[in-house]
């Protein structure tokens, strides 16, 4: 099993821009949380790709390094 820094460089090699389930996951979040963050205009940065958020991998990084755990006002 990958490790998360692992899974982060796997993830930008081959899609950098994960669906709101794959971000929830890959910050330990429900994906409704992360999806009520989004509405609330808090948590990572993300793109509408069509009909679909989309979380760039580098933002989810970024914001997750900005915020120490349990912690995400933002």
């Amino acid at each position: 099993m990958l490790n998360l820094s692992e899974r982060a460089q796997s993830a930008r090699k081959t899609c950098p821009f994960l669906t709101a389930k794959q971000a929830a996951f890959h910050l330990g979040l429900a994906t409704i949380t992360l999806r009520k963050m989004r509405a609330e205009g808090r948590g990572p940065r993300c793109r509408l790709h069509g009909r679909t958020w989309r979380y760039h991998i580098d933002d989810l990084e970024r914001w997750s390094s900005a915020y120490p755990s349990g912690h995400h006002d933002v």
